[in-house]
């Protein structure tokens, strides 16, 4: 899976699977481009990054401000021509229909959906120009199955399934695949502070392997839908999952 001569923007670089997806792509030759909003995390993935010898060009911003977004966009590409794009960025705003509220759930549709789609329109040209380009999209098993309390992450998750194979029809005649990765109960910095056990195990007694996945394993997939080893396939959503929801 060798990536020399890539570049690739990663979205949510600074912590979990932007990461492990980081320090993976690089390690097969890519350059990157990190975008994060947390500037201590961001600047701690390109350190580890750095002593490889890949350009790396980190910026910390909000994602969901689109001007902003737009312009360091434009400043990433003096860099070189971007052809990987990791749409990975995301948080959560948990709540069920009656009680959340409709900024929280606009904000999840927003980071999940509105920003892939965002810097897509904004990476896409270029692409389709050159005849090679790799769009990868992290949704959740949850587009699959659904969850109680999560009717904001779910849908936004569902949505990204629907985004990845409407671009992979626009773009395929031009050398562009676009795929969707889906993560089961994946071991991040978020997940082990926030989720209690008694929600993990559940999760975990449904799921055939019987253990959490490693951000690694799925930045693994994710380096291997950007490169030509996976060159036949587009327009399909991957469950990296130990199995649970398929």
């Amino acid at each position: 899976m060798e990536l020399s001569g890539h570049m690739a923007l990663i979205t949510g670089a600074g912590q979990g699977i932007g990461r492990a997806c980081a320090e993976v792509l690089a390690l097969k030759g890519a350059n990157l481009i990190l975008f994060d909003k947390n500037p201590k995390t961001l600047s701690e993935t390109a350190d580890k990054i750095a002593p490889r010898g890949r350009q790396v060009f980190a910026r910390a911003l909000d994602l969901t401000d689109f001007e902003a977004l737009k312009k360091a966009v434009k400043e990433a590409k003096r860099k070189g021509r971007i052809d990987i794009l990791v749409n990975n960025a995301g948080y959560d705003r948990p709540g069920t229909t009656a009680k959340i509220s409709s900024n929280d759930f606009l904000d999840v549709l927003n980071i999940h959906l509105v920003v892939p789609f965002v810097l897509i329109r904004l990476l896409l040209p270029d692409m389709r120009t050159a005849g090679w380009g790799r769009v990868i999209n992290v949704s959740s098993i949850y587009a699959l199955t659904g969850a109680k309390a999560e009717v904001a992450y779910s849908t936004a998750k569902a949505g990204v399934i629907g985004l990845t194979k409407s671009v992979a029809k626009e773009a395929g005649p031009d050398g562009v695949t676009v795929n969707a990765v889906l993560p089961g109960l994946t071991r991040t910095p978020t997940i082990e502070k926030f989720m209690a056990e008694k929600y993990k195990q559940p999760i975990l007694d449904n799921t055939p392997l019987g253990r959490m996945g490693e951000a690694e394993e799925i930045a693994s997939v994710i380096a291997f839908l950007a490169s030509d080893e996976a060159s036949y396939i587009t327009a399909t959503p991957v469950a990296v999952s130990g199995g649970w929801g398929i």
